[in-house]
């Protein structure tokens, strides 16, 4: 199984910065996608960010150019480095990754974390 654990959330001003983590652990034959989503109260969940392996990102309108997605593969590691954030921001926030736990499993598994608030006032 693989686990991921999310830091780096908490409380901002709004305009403020922050950058999440979510390191990846336990049994990993390979990571493919890596990426985070968002839920707000009230709302579905929605995709913020992803990356893939290869590097190519892709970002919801609302976050372009006030966020970027980035990742270690050496440490198993997504980041979302968040700028400029709003009070429209707020939302819990889940790392997400689809991944081989082994060699044997031929198809992509996804993994969620358990999610970091973050909260930004106005």
């Amino acid at each position: 199984q693989v686990q991921l654990v999310e830091s780096g959330g908490g409380l901002v001003q709004a305009g403020g910065s922050l950058r999440l983590s979510c390191a990846a652990s336990g049994s990993i034959f390979s990571i493919n996608a890596m990426g985070w989503y968002r839920q707000a109260p009230g709302k579905q969940r929605e995709l913020v960010a992803i990356i893939t392996s290869g590097g190519s990102t892709k970002y919801v309108d609302s976050v372009k150019g006030r966020v970027t997605i980035s990742r270690d593969n050496a440490k198993n590691t997504v980041y979302l480095q968040m700028n400029s954030l709003k009070p429209e921001d707020t939302a819990v926030y889940y790392c997400n990754v689809l991944a081989r736990p082994d060699a044997q499993t031929r198809g992509l598994i996804m993994y969620w974390g358990q999610g970091t608030q973050v909260t930004v006032s106005s």
